[in-house]
């Protein structure tokens, strides 16, 4: 007898662009994270599939943690001095 393993269901983001106010889902693959040294330097970016902007957010905590289990790719900004 042999058992059958599924592969998880692929991770998809809800989001929605500021620009022309489109909503959808994004797999991981489209979204980048970046993780800076202050909140104002932690964001997650996407191109909106509808209008083709640059879509920039901020990320908090809770997003970081959310976008990173999800499997999304993850940028860690360094402060040079």
């Amino acid at each position: 007898m042999s058992a059958t393993v599924e592969a998880p269901a692929p991770v998809v983001f809800r989001a929605g662009c500021p620009d022309c106010r489109a909503r959808f889902e994004l797999a991981a693959t489209a979204i980048r994270l970046a993780i800076g040294a202050s909140r104002r330097t932690t964001f997650y970016s996407f191109t909106c599939p509808e209008c083709d902007a640059a879509v920039r957010k901020p990320a908090g905590e809770r997003i970081v943690e959310l976008l990173t289990r999800g499997g999304v790719r993850t940028l860690r900004l360094h402060q040079t001095v």
